[in-house]
Protein backbone atom coordinates (compact mmCIF):
# COMPACT_ATOMS: atom_id res chain seq x y z
CA UNK A 1 0.00 0.00 0.00
CA UNK A 2 1.41 3.58 -0.83
CA UNK A 3 1.10 5.44 1.93
CA UNK A 4 3.11 8.68 -0.08
CA UNK A 5 0.48 11.39 -0.76
CA UNK A 6 -0.54 11.73 -4.58
CA UNK A 7 0.14 14.83 -6.38
CA UNK A 8 -1.48 14.55 -10.18
CA UNK A 9 -0.83 16.69 -12.53
CA UNK A 10 -3.21 16.43 -15.54
CA UNK A 11 -2.92 18.19 -18.84
CA UNK A 12 -3.91 17.52 -22.48
CA UNK A 13 -2.69 18.18 -26.19
CA UNK A 14 1.04 18.66 -25.84
CA UNK A 15 1.22 18.33 -22.76
CA UNK A 16 2.62 22.09 -21.95
CA UNK A 17 1.69 23.64 -18.68
CA UNK A 18 1.53 19.90 -17.45
CA UNK A 19 4.99 20.24 -18.38
CA UNK A 20 5.82 23.63 -16.71
CA UNK A 21 3.87 22.34 -13.21
CA UNK A 22 6.12 19.24 -13.19
CA UNK A 23 9.29 21.40 -13.55
CA UNK A 24 8.56 23.83 -11.13
CA UNK A 25 6.70 21.06 -8.85
CA UNK A 26 9.64 17.88 -8.72
CA UNK A 27 11.62 19.82 -7.07
CA UNK A 28 10.19 21.34 -3.76
CA UNK A 29 7.51 18.84 -2.84
CA UNK A 30 7.76 17.35 0.02
CA UNK A 31 9.66 13.69 0.04
CA UNK A 32 6.46 12.32 0.94
CA UNK A 33 5.04 12.86 -1.95
CA UNK A 34 4.68 11.00 -5.41
CA UNK A 35 4.26 13.56 -8.40
CA UNK A 36 2.19 11.53 -11.16
CA UNK A 37 0.86 12.73 -14.69
CA UNK A 38 -2.01 11.83 -16.70
CA UNK A 39 -2.74 12.69 -20.24
CA UNK A 40 -5.59 12.90 -21.98
CA UNK A 41 -3.21 11.68 -24.60
CA UNK A 42 0.29 10.34 -25.04
CA UNK A 43 1.92 13.40 -26.12
CA UNK A 44 0.87 14.77 -23.40
CA UNK A 45 1.51 12.44 -21.17
CA UNK A 46 5.23 11.28 -22.27
CA UNK A 47 6.59 15.70 -21.96
CA UNK A 48 5.39 15.33 -18.53
CA UNK A 49 7.14 11.43 -17.76
CA UNK A 50 10.16 13.89 -19.20
CA UNK A 51 9.62 17.00 -17.22
CA UNK A 52 10.32 14.85 -14.49
CA UNK A 53 7.15 13.25 -13.35
CA UNK A 54 8.07 9.74 -11.68
CA UNK A 55 4.81 7.57 -13.34
CA UNK A 56 2.29 8.52 -15.65
CA UNK A 57 -0.66 7.25 -17.41
CA UNK A 58 -3.10 8.14 -20.19
CA UNK A 59 -6.81 8.64 -21.31
CA UNK A 60 -10.45 8.68 -19.78
CA UNK A 61 -9.73 5.39 -17.22
CA UNK A 62 -6.34 6.91 -16.15
CA UNK A 63 -8.15 10.11 -15.83
CA UNK A 64 -11.20 8.86 -13.81
CA UNK A 65 -9.16 6.29 -11.96
CA UNK A 66 -6.27 8.63 -10.27
CA UNK A 67 -8.12 11.78 -9.77
CA UNK A 68 -10.36 9.54 -7.51
CA UNK A 69 -7.01 8.26 -5.37
CA UNK A 70 -5.06 11.71 -5.42
CA UNK A 71 -4.60 13.91 -2.77
CA UNK A 72 -4.01 16.99 -5.21
CA UNK A 73 -4.80 17.99 -8.38
CA UNK A 74 -3.09 20.20 -10.79
CA UNK A 75 -3.71 20.87 -14.36
CA UNK A 76 -5.70 23.52 -16.76
CA UNK A 77 -9.26 24.88 -16.14
CA UNK A 78 -10.27 22.62 -19.27
CA UNK A 79 -9.78 19.42 -17.51
CA UNK A 80 -13.05 20.26 -15.43
CA UNK A 81 -15.21 21.49 -18.70
CA UNK A 82 -16.92 18.70 -20.29
CA UNK A 83 -15.26 18.53 -24.03
CA UNK A 84 -12.60 20.68 -22.65
CA UNK A 85 -9.28 21.16 -24.22
CA UNK A 86 -10.79 20.87 -28.04
CA UNK A 87 -12.55 17.98 -27.01
CA UNK A 88 -10.32 16.11 -25.20
CA UNK A 89 -12.02 15.83 -21.53
CA UNK A 90 -14.62 13.74 -21.74
CA UNK A 91 -17.65 14.34 -19.82
CA UNK A 92 -16.45 11.34 -18.11
CA UNK A 93 -13.60 13.03 -16.54
CA UNK A 94 -14.56 16.74 -16.05
CA UNK A 95 -17.13 14.65 -13.74
CA UNK A 96 -14.20 12.58 -12.01
CA UNK A 97 -11.95 15.83 -12.30
CA UNK A 98 -14.43 17.80 -10.39
CA UNK A 99 -16.03 15.23 -7.88
CA UNK A 100 -12.94 13.92 -7.01
CA UNK A 101 -12.43 14.83 -3.46
CA UNK A 102 -8.68 15.95 -3.93
CA UNK A 103 -7.92 19.66 -3.58
CA UNK A 104 -7.72 21.04 -7.19
CA UNK A 105 -5.51 23.92 -8.38
CA UNK A 106 -6.69 24.45 -11.76
CA UNK A 107 -4.98 26.93 -14.19
CA UNK A 108 -7.38 29.66 -16.01
CA UNK A 109 -6.73 29.49 -19.66
CA UNK A 110 -7.79 31.82 -22.38
CA UNK A 111 -8.25 28.77 -24.86
CA UNK A 112 -11.01 26.83 -23.32
CA UNK A 113 -13.74 29.64 -23.78
CA UNK A 114 -14.08 30.36 -20.05
CA UNK A 115 -13.30 33.97 -18.07
CA UNK A 116 -12.71 33.90 -14.14
CA UNK A 117 -14.28 36.66 -12.69
CA UNK A 118 -12.07 37.81 -10.57
CA UNK A 119 -8.72 36.72 -11.21
CA UNK A 120 -6.08 38.90 -13.34
CA UNK A 121 -4.93 38.81 -16.82
CA UNK A 122 -1.78 37.22 -16.12
CA UNK A 123 0.87 35.47 -18.38
CA UNK A 124 1.02 31.60 -17.84
CA UNK A 125 4.18 31.36 -16.11
CA UNK A 126 2.70 33.35 -13.41
CA UNK A 127 -0.53 31.80 -13.35
CA UNK A 128 1.93 28.47 -12.92
CA UNK A 129 4.05 30.30 -10.43
CA UNK A 130 0.87 30.85 -8.27
CA UNK A 131 -0.24 27.20 -8.46
CA UNK A 132 2.54 25.89 -7.31
CA UNK A 133 2.39 28.34 -4.74
CA UNK A 134 -0.95 27.18 -3.53
CA UNK A 135 0.06 23.53 -3.99
CA UNK A 136 2.84 23.61 -1.61
CA UNK A 137 0.60 25.78 1.16
CA UNK A 138 -1.93 22.99 0.14
CA UNK A 139 0.52 20.02 1.02
CA UNK A 140 1.88 22.07 4.52
CA UNK A 141 -1.55 21.02 5.84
Amino acid sequence: MNSKRIVLVLDGQGGGMGTQLIKMLAPVLPADCDLLAVGTNVLATNAMLKAGARRGATGENAVVYNASRADLILGPIGMILANGIMGEVSPRMASAVSGSEAEKILVPSSHCGVQIAGTQDCRLEEYLQSAVTLALRALES
